[in-house]
C-alpha cells in the first residue's frame, strides 16, 4: 500500500476510486444471464473456474431441463454432469448443485433465501456466491463480490494486500460505502477487461490513474 496513507486516506482514496469508475462504467453488471435468484445461484455455483461466457453457454440448456430446484434437485447426477461438463470440474460442480437444490426444497421451500446465513449454509455456496445472488438478484450489499479481476486489481490500487478472497473483501467493506458494495465489483472486472489487465495494463489511459499507486508494476509503469 501507499507509504504513509493512513485509513481515513485509503478511505477517502477508495471513495474516489469507486464513484470514478461509476461514473466510467454506468452500465457494468452481472454478466451470467439470469431470469431469477435460483438461475443466478446455479449460474454462480458453475462460474468458479470458468469464463461467465462459458457458463452462459450452458444454462440455456440446464433450465431448459430443469428449471426449478425440484427439478434439478431430482436430477440423475450423469444427466447433469453430461449438461454442465463444459464448464469443468463438472462432477464436483454437480455434486454440489444437486446438492443445493436438495436444501432449497427441503429448508427453504424451493426458494432462494435473502440471508447470507442461510446462503452460505447450501452446498456449493460461499460467501462470493451468496455475495453475488444478494447483490445481484436481490439488490441486498452484503459485501463485496472478490473474484480474479477485483482482487489483483485491488491489490494494484492498494486497497488490500490479501490475495485470499475472504481477507481482501474485509479490507474493501472497511474502506468502501455501503453504497458502492454492489456496484464496485461489476465495475471493477470492466476496468479489467478493458483497461487494467495483468500483464499489460494501459495506465495512460486509465481513469483511475492519479488514484492508483500501481502496486507490483515495473518502476517503467509506475511514472
Amino acid at each position: 500500500m501507499p507509504r504513509r496513507e493512513g485509513v481515513g486516506a485509503r478511505r477517502t482514496r477508495a471513495t474516489a476510486i469507486a464513484e470514478t469508475l461509476a461514473r466510467a462504467y454506468p452500465e457494468a453488471e452481472c454478466s451470467l444471464r439470469f431470469s431469477s435468484p435460483f438461475q443466478l445461484l446455479i449460474a454462480t455455483i458453475l462460474s468458479a473456474q470458468c469464463t461467465d461466457k462459458r457458463v452462459n453457454m450452458v444454462t440455456g440448456e440446464l433450465f431448459a431441463r430443469w428449471p426449478t430446484p425440484a427439478d434439478l434437485a431430482a436430477a440423475k447426477p450423469r444427466d447433469l454432469e453430461g449438461v454442465i461438463r463444459s464448464t469443468g470440474f463438472f462432477r464436483a460442480k454437480a455434486k454440489s448443485i444437486l446438492g443445493c437444490c436438495r436444501a432449497l426444497v427441503e429448508r427453504h421451500g424451493g426458494e432462494v433465501p435473502q440471508r447470507l446465513d442461510d446462503l452460505v449454509k447450501l452446498p456449493g455456496v460461499g460467501r462470493k456466491t451468496a455475495n453475488v445472488v444478494l447483490g445481484s438478484a436481490f439488490g441486498q450489499a452484503s459485501g463485496v463480490v472478490v473474484d480474479t479481476h477485483v482482487g489483483r486489481i485491488s491489490r494494484r490500487l492498494g486497497l488490500t494486500r490479501h490475495a485470499d478472497a475472504v481477507r481482501a473483501e474485509r479490507d474493501l467493506v472497511k474502506l468502501l460505502p455501503e453504497e458502492h458494495w454492489i456496484a464496485f465489483s461489476h465495475c471493477l472486472i470492466e476496468h479489467g477487461r478493458s483497461v487494467c489487465s495483468s500483464r499489460s495494463p494501459r495506465c495512460g489511459e486509465c481513469c483511475l490513474a492519479g488514484l492508483c499507486p500501481r502496486i507490483g508494476l515495473p518502476a517503467a509503469k509506475r511514472r
